[in-house]
């Protein structure tokens, strides 16, 4: 049995934030023709983000991704400098989770947007959307994407990666949340 789906395109328009990204780029300083660079794609890029609610039954995710044509575009920077690419690289990735936390406020709060579990369902809302699963993987083909639970559901313990995420396998202390039932026992 098919379930009906419905998806709803959000409105996304997260604002650059230099310092943001320098923390998660992990640069200390960029030169001003740097900055006019990334700033110059970040509004290039703009238009190209979607955002996207996807509805079945009960379930309803939340799915933000950049094209292919982004993803050939930081290949071709890698090419030419590696070191611009990682900035390159660092602002899609910044971006796409940019605007999830503009949708998600609980995402930066929490420090996570658990994946869910890619079932039939969801992976064929996203096949619509043209942001498909990885075949027999729990990933998505798009290399700048995010799907998680719309609205936010949780934490760390109910993420379909965490066995393969370095947060998830931390031992208990970098878990964003902990719901009740999910507690390490002593």
């Amino acid at each position: 049995m098919n379930e009906k789906i419905n998806t709803i395109q959000h409105q996304a328009l997260p604002y650059f934030d230099m310092e943001a990204f320098m923390e998660q780029s992990r640069e200390t300083r960029l030169g001003g023709a740097v900055a006019e660079r990334l700033a110059g794609l970040w509004e290039r890029w703009l238009p190209l983000l979607r955002v996207c609610e996807t509805r079945a039954g009960t379930n309803s995710w939340l799915a933000v991704w950049l094209p292919e044509s982004v993803e050939k575009q930081v290949d071709e920077v890698w090419k030419a400098s590696a070191s611009e690419g990682w900035l390159v690289n660092t602002l899609a990735q910044f971006m796409c989770m940019s605007a999830l936390r503009e949708a998600l406020p609980e995402v930066e709060r929490a420090g996570c947007a658990p994946s869910p579990r890619p079932t039939r369902t969801l992976r064929e809302a996203l096949a619509r959307l043209e942001v498909p699963y990885k075949v027999n993987a729990p990933t998505l083909e798009r290399r700048y994407a995010v799907v998680t639970f719309y609205p936010w559901r949780g934490g760390c313990e109910i993420c379909s990666l965490q066995a393969d995420c370095p947060k998830g396998r931390g031992g208990g202390e970098n878990l964003s949340i902990v719901l009740p039932g999910h507690e390490k026992e002593s």
